[in-house]
């Protein structure tokens, strides 16, 4: 069977055409995944993103600018009051990026120090994010990073460069990175894009028991295939890295191999199940 680019339909990606595309270990063009840190953290929002009946939410950041979204509008004041120690109310604005849209799509801004950086590893069309952040364990009161959400990269608007008229089609729908440049190199990745209806095992990166930061990577991740991540003193034994304290984007280029393509398929259907 030929190479197919990865295609969107009209309602998303199939389902078939993406397992398809994230098995085939032979053919096809080379990979990256991006590990993206986003939501509610000790430093930005002042705590971990609730889980609310099973269900993970993550708390978009507070604004620090060009928004027009109150965490009242997206029907999150008491979570953001509660994970904030009350710090944030339903009032304040918030960066609502990645935005997830209920036709299936994601619409995720990146600027500065971070936009080089993925646009210096390579970051293009076919790509997938895969996003993760600080959540509280319901039962527990753990805190723990996990995967909450995906994006796979169908087009790449600079926004430095677009026309007007499609940058105002961004700002109409109040995407924070469309209604006033943050940077030189602001872009908006577009592509299919879900977050997860439950909080299954099978999403959490942090180890049992441990520190946030102590991650149970997947086996097909090792010394030097992650970004930021080059220090021998973060692979541990056990097929634990620690992963670093700050920074956003974290790219693993896959190449042409099998096994973080399976590994990938496993995640999306995770995401992509109902409970």
């Amino acid at each position: 069977m030929p190479w197919l680019p990865i295609r969107m339909t009209p309602n998303g990606l199939s389902g078939k055409r993406l397992r398809w595309a994230c098995r085939d270990p032979f053919i096809g063009p080379t990979m990256r995944i991006i590990f993206s840190r986003k939501g509610f953290d000790s430093a930005a929002g002042g705590g971990a993103s609730p889980i609310v009946d099973r269900r993970p939410i993550s708390l978009p950041i507070p604004s620090g600018g060009h928004s027009v979204t109150t965490y009242a509008d997206l029907g999150l004041a008491e979570l953001a009051h509660a994970a904030s120690r009350g710090r944030v109310t339903g009032e304040d604005f918030c960066h609502h990026d990645p935005m997830f849209r209920d036709d299936g799509t994601c619409l995720f801004g990146q600027c500065s120090a971070a936009q080089t950086h993925l646009a210096n590893q390579g970051v293009g069309i076919g790509d997938i994010f895969v996003f993760f952040g600080l959540f509280r364990e319901e039962a527990t009161g753990e805190p723990h990073h996990r995967i909450f959400g995906y994006q796979i990269i169908e087009r790449i608007v600079d926004l430095t460069q677009c026309s007007d008229t499609e940058r105002q089609k961004f700002a109409a729908i109040g995407h924070p990175h469309a209604l006033g440049l943050h940077a030189k190199n602001d872009v908006i990745y577009v592509g299919e894009g879900q977050t997860a209806r439950h909080d299954g095992a099978g999403l959490r990166l942090t180890v049992a028991g441990g520190p946030p930061s102590l991650w149970h990577r997947p086996v097909w991740l090792k010394r030097g295939g992650l970004s930021y991540h080059d220090r021998a003193d973060r692979w541990l034994r056990g097929g634990r890295l620690r992963s670093v304290a700050r920074g956003q984007e974290f790219v693993a280029n896959i190449g042409r191999r099998s096994a973080p393509r399976l590994w990938l398929d496993q995640i999306l259907t995770e995401i992509n199940r109902s409970r």
